[in-house]
């Protein structure tokens, strides 16, 4: 008996966990006089998630009958059990409560988890089974059977519940739970047979063949405590001539039948779960049983998507084993093929949605299961990677999701931070999940919605110290699954990866040399050598590249050189090495393996960039890191080089490597379309200004000696470049302007011309040229290359002719002193703005411009395919804008610009233009724009001239975003709109 001085303080209990602490003292003291053992005693060990539950479901027990009890509170081990038990699940309380003869299961030795064999003998010995039959089909054997099986439930928990670290045992407690949910099946088809014999000959009923696969959960041996489990029943005969296949079928039906309601159906013992067939061919309208054949035919014709998305876990679970196994065999090339289905990997992430979209608002921020950041999410992104690789690589056909994702790892289809996550996050999912649904043995995926619920659940977790604590790490989990699996699930690779041709999802020596001469390689044997060398080895780098390269192949060949993509794809990831971060964002990230293969295959001007530097594939993974940086950024990022670097020759190497790769960057944007011409002719002027002005200030430091530092220095943008309108391999028309400013006059000439000097020798650029050309200055080639502000002026007032005025209205000033760019461009002004033009100085320029066209076509070219200088092209819109700047731009200041639109506009504006007129003259200068940037971007190499060569003219058309084949459509929209532009310029330019 209790002493009655025997207690325990009510602060000692609520530092034990208990919360209704009067209500758990009284509770104490009555089990403590029952089991005649102290309070005291009784609460060592009372470490349980809900120790008030605990000491409830005690004291019912008890009061029914003490002994079974008492012999297990007595001993520490078998005490600190009960506790773990009680007080989480108050399920098993109530078992123990109906059987408490089964609370002898909590003192058996628990070092190991039930093994299959040991759990399918416990539960067949339930009904004295033999060679098949239940020794009895009443009742009672239902019951007895029911009652095994929580047994071995609480077994499974006891374990479970009482290990040091639950997360690190979530799978193999899952695979325990199934094997007891198979060997349940297993038992009440045992019953099912014995009953069916009562009105069926005996030898029929076992020449029945009846296998029952688990689907879902159960064949992936991954059940929860409480899980409906998902089957399918095959039928057949063992003896035609004992029993005819029809008839099998029709006692296989009744047999599984009598199977599920063994289970599912209300008796003295509660129901275990459902036995749900509804994943079957044709769901709850199709037969429950059919014959492998008729299986068979079904997934031949009519299964949808998901069937074979479900089947993907499909196992022999009881019954028939070999007609399991024959049936599991017959439809892996079902499974693994159904990916190639129009739309299967669309189909699947619509399903996943629908899941999604159907859930209670309400519930769904408590939804472990379905809602988003859930275990769902984790499993449909296993699924679909396996279903989508899984055809041509047979060591990721594999059930469970957590050695999915190992196989996965292994295969290189995922990453190994990713899958990590992944498999962390689903331990701890699954781990609340079974915490979940052991409290009251029920089907739930629901988070409580009481601080009390999150306690109890923190507390059986341990994985957190309280029910906010764990809260919070169900929104971390959650936030990082979704994460994940959105970048995962949607993956653009998948889709096509899945869409590939049957022939082309693997790259088999003996077929692919004549594979890749159909899809577009002119060198198929050195295609052939590149991928080989990708491929071969056993690194993960090379298991990366095997996954990636059928659809980079694929890729690579609908753009207009393959074997050049191929080739810099093969030098690019030689340089990147091992360097993680490069196939894996390739894999993993939304388009950037699609993007590479079209920048290779479609532009030799990035792709020999971007041997040079590598490292800006990364720009891929992001179109906000393809746009240009901007002036200010490049300024001070220029700035910076120069502060780093001691010497000029160090300095100015670093600067033009800035320039390169700010002109990738450029170049990316404008392939893929991030950027427009009018964007893209900023970027560039941009990036050559940033070159020369970083440039200037580190040669005039270098060649200007202190005593000559008044002396200023200035550099003068022209042309297109005046107009920051540069494309790509365009000139940078410039002037040079120096005021002596008190420095000696033959010192500062010399000084200035040492600064052209340095200019020159230090902005040369073999691999990218940047070609500063001062040919538009006074006198043209045959003048000196830099003057003083003063000769600049004594010119223009004495020697200025009307071309060199046309000249000045594109200058503008763009590196060195701000007030000597601030004068020229005033003198600049008097020139180009003139109150008046005369009658010859118009005369003359219409001159010049007939002249240019006649003379400067080089010798042979169509002049209708000259970009600048043909017909309605460049020069005709330039010529014209710059001619009406002459006449107009003294009394109309919007016309004072040295952009070519932006004057067009002005002139609009003054009704100097018509709109219908202004409009074709502005398609006309973007279309040659874009023609002359795209030449050059597929080529590597700077031409005016438009190719008349077909397959060149479908790759420039690509680049512009026409459709494929599209050579003879951009044709005929380039001439068409320069004729129209010809037409229009003619009137307005010659009147």
């Amino acid at each position: 008996m209790a002493r009655p001085d025997d207690s325990v303080s009510l602060s000692a209990l609520a530092r034990l966990g208990f919360a209704e602490l009067s209500e758990a003292a009284a509770s104490l003291s009555e089990l403590a006089t029952v089991l005649g053992i102290s309070r005291s005693s009784l609460l060592e060990g009372a470490d349980a998630a809900d120790p008030d539950a605990a000491v409830r479901g005690m004291v019912r027990v008890a009061r029914r009958d003490p002994g079974p009890l008492k012999g297990l509170l007595d001993i520490a081990e078998t005490r600190h059990r009960v506790w773990r038990v009680f007080g989480a699940s108050e399920g098993l309380a109530d078992f123990f409560l109906r059987h408490p003869d089964q609370l002898s299961v909590l003192g058996e030795a628990l070092d190991a988890l039930p093994s299959p064999e040991s759990l399918r003998t416990q539960l067949l010995a339930s009904v004295g089974a033999r060679d098949g039959f239940a020794t009895s089909a009443d009742d009672s054997a239902v019951v007895a059977v029911r009652v095994a099986y929580r047994r071995s439930l609480a077994a499974i928990a006891a374990y479970d519940l009482t290990h040091r670290e639950p997360k690190t045992v979530v799978a193999a407690v899952s695979a325990a739970l199934s094997d007891a949910a198979g060997a349940a099946l297993e038992a009440s088809l045992a019953i099912a047979r014995a009953r069916l014999s009562e009105t069926t000959p005996r030898e029929q009923v076992a020449a029945t063949r009846l296998s029952i696969i688990g689907m879902g959960k159960a064949g992936a041996r991954e059940l929860n405590y409480v899980s409906d489990v998902d089957v399918i029943f095959v039928g057949g005969t063992s003896d035609e001539e004992v029993v005819t296949e029809a008839r099998a079928i029709d006692i296989a039906t009744r047999l599984a039948r009598e199977t599920m309601r063994g289970l599912d159906s209300i008796e003295v013992e509660p129901p275990l779960w459902e036995v749900d067939a509804n994943l079957r061919p044709e769901g709850k309208q199709g037969a429950l049983v059919r014959s492998l054949a008729s299986h068979l035919a079904y997934y031949d014709r009519w299964a949808k998507s998901w069937e074979f998305q479900a089947l993907l876990k499909a196992r022999p679970l009881a019954g028939d084993a070999d007609l399991g196994a024959e049936y599991v065999e017959a439809v892996q090339p079902k499974i693994w093929s159904s990916a190639a289905r129009e739309d299967f990997v669309e189909s699947v992430q619509r399903m996943r949605e629908r899941v999604t979209e159907h859930i209670d608002p309400d519930d769904a921020p408590y939804q472990l299961k379905l809602g988003a950041g859930g275990l769902r999410d984790i499993e449909f992104t296993v699924q679909l990677l396996q279903l989508v690789h899984g055809l041509t690589d047979e060591s990721i056909r594999t059930r469970g999701t957590l050695e999915s994702l190992d196989a996965l790892v292994t295969g290189g289809y995922i990453g190994r931070a990713d899958a990590a996550t992944f498999a962390d996050d689903y331990r701890i999912l699954r781990l609340m999940e079974h915490r979940l649904q052991l409290r009251e043995l029920s089907r739930t995926h629901l988070l409580p919605r009481t601080p009390a619920g999150l306690r109890v659940l923190a507390r059986s977790t341990a994985l957190a110290e309280s029910g906010d604590g764990v809260w919070t790490r169900w929104e971390a989990v959650r936030r990082e699954v979704r994460e994940i699996h959105t970048r995962l699930f949607y993956r653009p690779l998948l889709s096509a990866v899945a869409g590939l041709p049957e022939e082309e999802r693997t790259l088999s020596t003996a077929q692919a040399h004549d594979r890749l001469a159909a899809i577009g390689f002119r060198d198929p044997a050195g295609a052939l050598r590149h991928i080989g060398a990708l491929t071969t080895g056993l690194s993960r780098k090379v298991t990366i590249q095997r996954a990636l390269m059928p659809i980079m192949v694929r890729w690579f060949a609908d753009g207009s050189d393959p074997d050049y993509a191929l080739l810099a794809f093969r030098r690019i990831s030689e340089r990147l090495g091992d360097t993680p971060w490069f196939l894996r964002m390739l894999r993993d990230s939304s388009g950037a393996a699609e993007s590479l293969t079209r920048l290779l295959s479609s532009s030799r001007y990035v792709g020999e960039l971007l041997e040079w530097i590598p490292e800006s594939v990364a720009w891929l993974d992001s179109t906000e890191r393809l746009r240009p940086r901007g002036a200010a950024a490049l300024d001070e990022e220029a700035r910076a080089i120069q502060t780093r670097h001691e010497t000029i020759g160090d300095a100015l190497r670093a600067v033009r490597a800035l320039r390169r790769r700010e002109l990738l960057r450029t170049a990316m944007g404008a392939v893929l379309g991030v950027l427009t011409i009018e964007e893209v002719a900023v970027a560039l002027t941009e990036i050559t200004e940033a070159t020369i002005q970083a440039a200037l200030r580190a040669v005039i430091r270098e060649v200007v000696p202190d005593y000559a530092a008044e002396l200023d220095f200035a550099v003068i943008a022209m042309g297109r470049f005046g107009g920051a309108e540069l494309g790509f391999g365009s000139d940078a028309d410039i002037l040079y302007v120096y005021d002596a400013n008190g420095v000696d006059s033959q010192r500062a000439q010399k000084l200035a011309t040492q600064i052209v000097a340095g200019l020159r020798e230090h902005l040369t650029d073999h691999r990218l040229p940047l070609d500063l050309d001062a040919d538009l200055r006074p006198e043209g080639r045959n003048g000196p290359v830099v003057r003083s502000i003063a000769a600049y002026a004594e010119y223009y007032r004495r020697w200025s002719l009307s071309w060199e005025a046309q000249a000045l209205l594109r200058a503008r000033g763009v590196a060195g002193s701000a007030k000597l760019i601030e004068r020229f461009t005033a003198l600049a002004d008097t020139i180009r703005y003139p109150e008046s033009v005369d009658l010859q100085g118009t005369r003359e320029i219409k001159r010049i411009k007939a002249r240019v066209e006649g003379e400067r076509l080089p010798q042979g070219a169509d002049p209708r395919r000259h970009l600048k200088l043909g017909p309605g092209t460049l020069s005709d819109v330039e010529w014209l804008v710059q001619l009406l700047q002459l006449q107009h731009a003294h009394a109309i200041p919007g016309l004072r610009t040295t952009a070519t639109l932006g004057a067009l506009d002005a002139a609009v504006a003054a009704d100097l233009v018509e709109e219908g007129d202004a409009e074709r003259l502005r398609e006309a200068w973007r279309l040659s724009s874009r023609l002359r940037s795209a030449i050059t971007l597929l080529t590597g190499q700077t031409s005016d001239l438009l190719p008349a060569d077909r397959r060149q003219l479908d790759a420039i058309g690509s680049l512009l975003g026409y459709p494929e084949r599209s050579a003879t459509e951009l044709e005929e929209d380039y001439l068409g709109v320069t004729r129209r532009a010809r037409k229009t310029f003619e009137e307005l330019f010659y009147g």
